[in-house]
């Protein structure tokens, strides 16, 4: 694991139990003798693909109370419903006070975990890459795109900052696709790859004359994907072909099957349910 993912994990654990904590769990403090000490386990209620359980480690080394932490998973792991992902030992009143935490956190990557798995399944055979988008919750970025990773699907730009992406508002508020791709090449500072969403064939035309590294076809049908695919792979093969818009679990393969080298898709960061993980605790 990298040191930045390290950090940022801590930070999102910090502010998630100053949110949860405040200045204490009162209904622990008003019931619980302080030094009872007790065990948990965390288990998997449904098959899943596991995400975020380093966050659930941290969320009990910072809790006050020294609690003891044994692991039996690891992120990228497909699991079966059943399975202990997890036993703590220490202060019950620690356990309780990460429970909520950690099991959220466990329980909404490993969400985005499982639904990357799913598509990427589905275009197993298939030359199509399954990639995420920036719709991300805020505050949560690093951690959604590790958990599509996690999954078996890899990482587009990271934001604005790291990669050329020109979209549709762009190509409207310079007037043609062709002098916005103009523009940014005469202001670049080092070359960088440039990508260009299109909407239509006529679009896509225009971004090939342009040279343009890579395409975006914007909310085609897979009838009009086959269609771009053969014009970009007889006039410009070395272009990176990549679909979006509207792509489905149940369409994917569709997509997939037209030819593209990627296909993104928000909603395996924006509409991933959590997964039903449990903490139980025993004598």
């Amino acid at each position: 694991m990298s040191g930045a993912l390290k950090r940022e994990i801590s930070r999102v654990v910090r502010q998630a139990l100053r949110e949860d904590l405040g200045p204490g769990d009162i209904t622990s403090h008003l019931t619980l003798p302080q030094r009872i000490e007790g065990s948990a386990r965390i288990v998997a209620r449904q098959e899943l693909v596991v995400s975020g359980i380093n966050c659930a480690a941290r969320v009990f080394e910072i809790v006050p109370g020294k609690v003891h932490w044994e692991q039996f998973v690891e992120n990228g792991q497909r699991i079966q419903r059943g399975t202990e992902l997890a036993r703590l030992h220490g202060p019950v009143y620690a356990l309780l006070a990460g429970e909520r935490v950690a099991l959220n956190l466990l329980q909404h990557f490993s969400g985005i975990a499982s639904t990357t798995a799913r598509y990427v399944a589905a275009v197993k055979g298939t030359h199509a890459k399954i990639v995420d988008t920036r719709k991300t919750m805020p505050g949560l970025r690093m951690l959604q795109k590790a958990a599509v990773v996690h999954g078996g699907g890899e990482n587009h730009r990271m934001g604005l900052y790291d990669a050329i992406l020109i979209k549709d508002n762009h190509v409207d508020a310079c007037g043609q696709l062709n002098w916005a791709v103009a523009i940014a090449r005469s202001r670049m500072e080092q070359p960088l790859p440039i990508e260009v969403e299109v909407r239509t064939l006529k679009e896509l035309e225009m971004a090939l004359e342009a040279e343009v590294e890579q395409v975006l076809l914007d909310n085609m049908r897979p009838q009009m994907i086959r269609r771009a695919v053969k014009i970009i792979r007889r006039t410009r093969p070395q272009t990176l072909i990549e679909a979006s818009g509207g792509v489905m679990l149940r369409s994917v393969r569709e997509v997939a099957l037209a030819g593209v080298d990627r296909i993104s898709v928000g909603a395996l960061t924006h509409s991933s349910q959590a997964v039903d993980i449990a903490m139980k605790y025993y004598e």
